[in-house]
């Protein structure tokens, strides 16, 4: 009988496996780079009660053949798919460009992705460099003198053995290949939410002599987007510390995954809860959806009588979540099967509404009842006339206040 394993390497021959612990770390790695850059420090972890797993995305690495696109998109599809395929929380590990595709496979398998560890992180948003400086970067494909001195110059702490495994590394590239690769980590992902929907713990890893994802990027850019982040800064290391310094970053990873098997076991439902939560980011029906039990029902402030059915309330919840203009969860709290969950909004220019939602589970884990309670009184009669004329013609006019 074939493994899902083996199904996972069929699809992506270059996906590699050793160990077999409680916890998948899945490994990602850079722009012009490929999974051997990960060597050392799987060698450093290989006592640890895990699984390790390395890729290589398309164009790079033994993929280096794959043909176009190559995006951030078709990275974090193919990523996404090994995770799904695992029956265990896993712990991306990702560098430079891949911190971006990590943080888009962790925003859809938030019930998996228990935790996130970036090195030399790029902005989700891109860096957005004038040409006049990425330009060198699109000329590194085929030039192997020149992509030499740039590792050189951002790899404050590479040896010369490390200059030459990234040089050969990235010399397989196609020069094609490498001015996509610029894009991906320059222009990011258009409209890239200011608080990221990853809510699992991050580590953030940065070299201390890295000019590229200096202290100013990572701090302004990086860091204050995640909610429970923790950064570490290695002295006398550049851009490339899984090359440069191995043993320290091991050390700090077998520390993380410590920090999270210790932490308190994920409550039933708590996925749930969380994909209600990063739906409101979305605003995407479907994303609402993946909550809900088949006959949830739906009571709030803003109407008159529930609304019922899966269908239903995920057409409702997509319609209100686009009306607000920013929404952040501020207090959660778990009693038994309900989740109180206190927020903050702006709607219509920037009106202030707050407000409780109480979510009840069922045994297991999905909302069977949903309540929402707006105020002040003007904004929720406000919110309540917005939301008839978006969809009061499909779940009945008389549900909502009217200013006519």
């Amino acid at each position: 009988m074939t493994t899902v394993m083996e199904q996972l390497q069929k699809q992506d021959p270059s996906l590699t496996t050793t160990g077999n612990g409680t916890v998948a770390v899945l490994f990602i790695h850079g722009f012009l780079d490929d999974q051997s850059v990960w060597d050392d420090v799987v060698s450093e972890l290989a006592a640890a009660d895990v699984q390790l797993l390395r890729l290589d995305l398309a164009g790079m690495g033994d993929r280096s053949g794959d043909e176009g696109p190559y995006s951030l998109e078709r990275y974090a599809d193919d990523v996404a798919r090994v995770v799904g395929g695992l029956d265990r929380p896993v712990v991306i590990v990702a560098q430079s460009m891949g911190t971006l595709v990590a943080e888009l496979v962790g925003v859809r398998h938030p019930d998996k992705v228990v935790g996130a560890v970036l090195l030399t992180p790029v902005p989700l948003a891109g860096t957005h460099l004038p040409e006049e400086a990425v330009g060198p970067f699109r000329q590194l494909g085929g030039n192997t003198e020149a992509q030499r001195g740039v590792r050189k110059y951002l790899g404050g702490g590479l040896n010369e053995f490390g200059l030459d495994k990234l040089t050969y590394i990235g010399d397989r590239i196609r020069p094609e290949v490498v001015t996509h690769l610029v894009d991906c980590w320059n222009e990011g992902i258009p409209d890239a939410p200011v608080e990221s929907e990853f809510s699992s713990p991050v580590l953030i890893i940065r070299g201390e002599a890295d000019p590229f994802a200096t202290a100013e990027l990572v701090s302004t850019a990086v860091s204050p987007r995640f909610r429970r982040v923790h950064e570490e800064v290695l002295s006398e290391a550049g851009h490339w510390p899984h090359v440069e310094q191995p043993r320290n970053v091991a050390g700090l990873i077998g520390r993380f995954l410590t920090d999270i098997s210790e932490a308190p076991a994920t409550a039933p439902g708590e996925a749930n809860t969380q994909g209600w939560i990063n739906a409101f980011a979305s605003k995407s029906a479907d994303d609402f959806g993946e909550a809900f039990h088949r006959d949830v029902v739906l009571e709030a402030s803003v109407m008159r009588s529930p609304i019922t059915g899966r269908e239903n309330v995920k057409a409702v919840m997509s319609a209100a979540s686009s009306i607000y203009e920013s929404l952040e969860f501020t207090q959660q709290t778990v009693n038994g099967p309900r989740t109180y969950l206190e927020w903050h909004a702006t709607a219509f220019g920037g009106l202030t509404i707050d407000g409780v939602t109480i979510l009840t589970k069922d045994e297991s884990g999905q909302i069977v009842s949903a309540a929402i309670h707006h105020r002040p009184l003007e904004a929720a009669l406000r919110f309540s006339a917005e939301l008839g004329k978006r969809i009061g013609k499909a779940m009945g006019e008389s549900r909502f206040y009217s200013t006519e």
